[in-house]
């Protein structure tokens, strides 16, 4: 108990941005409350306390909306307030344990205000729903069929509650600054990772929209991507960290729906999952794809090979040679004529 009032103390203390009181405010404004408000005012109620209740009326609001769901308490992210107000939030969080099973789950949701986000968090928060609900359903299934066949192959009850299997769905902030919201949504099974799934959700809190890589790098973002990995591999594989081939299933190049998610300093993070294109031991591997002072991609493609020997060619055939008698071909030409 002492820690919900600790959390009710930690957050009635958050100020309330100016964004959502403007917000909140015009809300009321359209309201009964609002309307009570300008009846007063009409019957001269003074005009600086009709802007005091509406501001204790916003105020009060804004308070229940984090002390009335006490995961939204316990979850709120601070994110900063430029551009569209948007935070993440815990909308569902529960726990179900029974004596060989655990499933936990926390369900995280978008809020933006704005005048206008075209039903963005609200499409957004619709797919994560249906994401995280679907995973643990269908975790759940995939352990009741793993414990039958264990049991039918000849385990027994007590070596199968010594599995321990858990399985998570949950969600990561990844970065949140000014121009970008990132998080990812996860759900793990600790007895297999064939099924472990992460979805990345990168918002342009500018433009109040899902953000792309062709948005973030032009439309020659693929060709970008692909060099900035395959020179980061080589780099790294110099350093002593092991790669798949190209044809062990190495990296071949990136595809239409890779996975990322923007960093704290606004550039894309490449992700691929476990097994993917390296061993297992590497885990999850990622590529930040960096920009330069001009906010171009810092790519540098490497020379190919005959490109390379042709250059020692030229530096060979012209070591030690100073040409004193360059003549203008234009003025050569002249003479001849």
């Amino acid at each position: 108990m002492r820690e919900m009032e600790k959390a009710k103390e930690r957050y009635d203390a958050i100020p309330v941005p100016e964004e959502l009181y403007v917000r909140v405010q015009k809300e009321i404004e359209k309201s009964s409350v609002g309307k009570k408000i300008r009846d007063k005012e009409r019957t001269g109620y003074p005009g600086k306390r009709a802007g005091i209740l509406a501001a204790a009326a916003a105020m009060i609001l804004f308070v229940t909306a984090l002390n009335t769901n006490t995961a939204f308490a316990r979850e709120i992210s601070e994110i900063p307030v430029l551009g569209a107000v948007a935070r993440i939030f815990t909308f569902r969080s529960y726990v179900e344990e029974s004596d060989d099973l655990k499933v936990s789950v926390e369900i995280p949701s978008l809020e933006m205000i704005a005048e206008e986000t075209n039903g963005l968090a609200d499409s957004v928060n619709q797919e994560i729903h249906t994401l995280c609900e679907q995973y643990a359903d269908e975790a759940v299934k995939r352990a009741e069929e793993y414990k039958k066949a264990f049991l039918e192959t000849g385990g027994t009850q007590e070596e199968w509650e010594a599995h321990n299997i858990e399985i998570k769905v949950f969600y990561e902030m990844k970065s949140q600054t000014e121009d970008f919201l990132s998080f990812a949504v996860s759900g793990t099974e600790n007895w297999t990772s064939a099924y472990s799934e992460t979805r990345y959700y990168n918002i342009d809190l500018k433009s109040e929209k899902l953000v792309t890589l062709e948005d973030m790098l032009g439309e020659d973002y693929i060709t970008i991507v692909n060099t900035d990995i395959q020179r980061q591999i080589q780099s790294r594989e110099e350093s002593g960290e092991v790669f798949f081939s190209p044809e062990e299933g190495g990296f071949t190049g990136i595809s239409d729906d890779v996975k990322f998610y923007m960093n704290e300093a606004g550039n894309p993070v490449i992700v691929f999952e476990k097994y993917e294109i390296a061993p297992g031991s590497a885990g999850e591997v990622e590529f930040e794809i960096e920009g330069n002072d001009d906010g171009e991609q810092a790519v540098t493609e490497k020379p190919s090979q005959e490109e390379e020997q042709k250059k020692q060619e030229t530096s060979e055939s012209t070591a030690g040679y100073e040409d004193n008698f360059a003549v203008d071909s234009e003025a050569a030409v002249g003479e001849l004529h």
